[in-house]
């Protein structure tokens, strides 16, 4: 792996980590005063939203392992690992597109949630 990659598995990494405590906080913890303080939720909005979070919560999970084993790929040199790190960050990003368009009060999360993702590809397709 050449440096840009080096630093482009970092990032995907840091979206990976993001992706697990967002799926811990969606999936097991979605009515606690975090989860709640995270997610701008009173505990009516949460306990009405928490079978579709638990739900949600695992798609975050299946990104964040897409990563981890394009991450594994890669060390090993097989090269479906970068493709595989490649469509996981993807997947990342423009999911956080998607919430920054939809929904203008969720911006600012949006934008936390692009960071690592966006930074992965750019370094990663270099």
């Amino acid at each position: 792996m050449g440096p840009f990659s080096n630093v482009g598995v970092i990032f995907a990494l840091g979206a990976a980590v993001l992706h697990v405590v967002v799926f811990y906080l969606e999936s097991f913890a979605w009515t606690s005063d975090g989860a709640l303080k995270a997610f701008n939720m009173t505990k009516e909005e949460a306990e009405n939203t928490q079978e579709m979070a638990f739900n949600q919560g695992f798609y975050n999970l299946f990104l964040a392992i897409e990563v981890f084993v394009g991450v594994f790929l890669m060390v090993t040199r097989n090269p479906a690992g970068k493709a595989l790190v490649i469509f996981a960050v993807c997947s990342m990003a423009f999911a956080a597109i998607l919430l920054y368009v939809t929904s203008p009060d969720k911006r600012s999360a949006a934008i936390k949630q692009a960071i690592f993702p966006l930074m992965a590809l750019c370094n990663l397709i270099l």
